[in-house]
């Protein structure tokens, strides 16, 4: 598939089916993960997969999203080893968090699966409930799963402002 045929075609799945996500697709996804650009090539990040049910239900513990998906992923990244920017200390590990995160919503779209980033939650709540520790940052929650027959892209989904909206050419005034 051609690339924006595929980032057009993604769309916010909140309703999955009642369907085992396959180990070879949840390795592709992961591989997407992996090979995401990192400042300096650092590669902090670090991603929780859950699949047994009983962690599955605790989600419920930390937010209100989650959709029943077979696969959960916490995507985190680690404060200790990621870039930070000299002038300003800028701590560039969210931003290679979201990389990653989006490479791996892409794949999940190529795979023929569904999923939406879940950046409400309670990272405290994450952290006690899935035992993480205090050096990974918590960015973003996904949930996997083959999408259910009444799953469909939001009302919103196709509403984009122009290019002439967001571009400005050589100067920004």
């Amino acid at each position: 598939m051609d690339f924006l045929e595929l980032a057009k075609a993604r769309y916010s799945c909140r309703s999955f089916a009642d369907k085992k996500v396959e180990k070879e697709k949840l390795e592709k996804i992961l591989e997407a993960g992996r090979i995401a650009p990192t400042a300096v090539n650092y590669q902090p990040q670090r991603i929780l997969v859950l699949q047994d049910k009983e962690k599955l239900a605790r989600l419920s513990e930390c937010t209100r999203f989650g959709w029943g998906a077979p696969v959960i992923m916490i995507i985190c990244y680690d404060k200790n080893i990621s870039w930070k920017r000299k002038y300003d200390g800028k701590d560039e590990g969210i931003i290679d968090a979201s990389i990653v995160t989006t490479q791996m919503m892409l794949e999940i779209q190529d795979l023929g699966l569904g999923t939406t980033w879940i950046g409400s939650f309670d990272p405290q709540k994450i952290r006690e409930v899935y035992e993480i520790p205090e050096n990974l940052e918590i960015v973003s929650i996904l949930p996997v799963g083959y999408p259910s027959e009444d799953a469909h892209p939001g009302e919103m989904h196709e509403k984009r402002n122009s290019i002439e909206q967001m571009v400005y050419w050589d100067t920004i005034k």
